[in-house]
């Protein structure tokens, strides 16, 4: 009896054993349930708040050389091409413009010269004289494109080397002219800037061919006319009957670079010194009087 109950207890004992063991492995190889890892919180991006865009109002932006140079250019091209103008070219009316043009960039001019625009320091006097005369031409002159009237009158300038937008004197070259030579005028003139007058309307502004002169007082080491002078007009495109702001011809045929002008209106001529920044004196157009400094 006592031997059953030893051998019934160890199997009890070892059924227990097989069983946790079992159990344990189980366990083990079963699938867990994992709680799943909590998302990232979502990144909001931040709202700019910008600003409203304000247009431009008509008339506002200040044109340039650059700006007048490709309205001519195209305005050029229409005319070459037999096509009609582009609206660019009748938009730019009423638009203010703001023009440099470089001249005395070869030094003094000799006394006794009869140079359009033209400088020259008189070391007797210690003054610097300045002349600028504007071209004046006719209703019936090339650059008067369009229908012309009894007694209309242009005057302007012509817009030296119109292949660039620089402002400033050219470069020198390998072979420069002699100091204090005239510039030479070539064919090649192609663009100018000009204010119309009807023979019958008023004139107010046409100086009749007048030159801006201007005398200043200075010793020899203020001149500093290394870079030459700007002639600086400023004024608004105007829209002349049956032009409009731009009229190109091509007198000789086909084959010729059109011939523009650019009819404005000019407020302010003056004389600049780039080499300085100083304004050697300035000139209302619309009183067509002396200069005001």
């Amino acid at each position: 009896m006592r031997k059953s109950r030893l051998a019934l207890a160890g199997g009890i004992a070892a059924a227990l054993a097989v069983g946790g063991t079992g159990f344990l492995i189980g366990r083990g190889t079963s699938p867990r349930n994992v709680a799943p890892a909590a998302a990232p919180p979502a990144v909001v991006a931040p709202v700019v708040e910008r600003e409203p865009v304000t247009p431009t109002a008509p008339g506002t932006t200040v044109m340039t050389r650059a700006d007048l140079l490709a309205l001519a250019a195209q305005a050029a091209d229409a005319v070459g091409s037999g096509q009609a103008m582009p609206e660019a070219i009748n938009d730019a009316a009423g638009q203010r413009f703001e023009l440099r043009l470089p001249f005395g960039c070869r030094g003094p001019s000799e006394a006794g010269s009869e140079t359009a625009m033209r400088w020259r320091y008189d070391e007797t006097a210690k003054a610097l004289r300045v002349h600028v005369a504007p071209v004046v031409w006719t209703g019936a002159d090339i650059l008067a494109a369009g229908p012309t009237t009894g007694g209309e009158v242009v005057e302007g300038f012509w817009i030296p080397r119109p292949w660039t937008g620089s402002e400033a004197c050219p470069a020198p070259q390998d072979n420069p002219a002699p100091t204090g030579t005239d510039p030479v005028t070539l064919p090649g003139q192609t663009l100018a800037i000009a204010q119309f007058f009807d023979g019958d309307g008023a004139r107010q502004g046409q100086r009749n061919g007048k030159p801006y002169e201007t005398v200043v007082r200075m010793a020899p080491d203020e001149v500093r006319a290394d870079q030459g002078f700007q002639l600086r007009i400023t004024g608004r495109i105007a829209d002349t009957p049956g032009r409009g702001p731009v009229s190109c011809r091509q007198p000789a045929g086909a084959e010729q670079r059109p011939i523009c002008i650019v009819a404005v209106t000019m407020d302010e001529v003056a004389i600049d010194n780039p080499r300085t920044g100083k304004t050697l004196a300035t000139w209302n157009v619309t009183t067509a009087g002396a200069a005001d400094r």
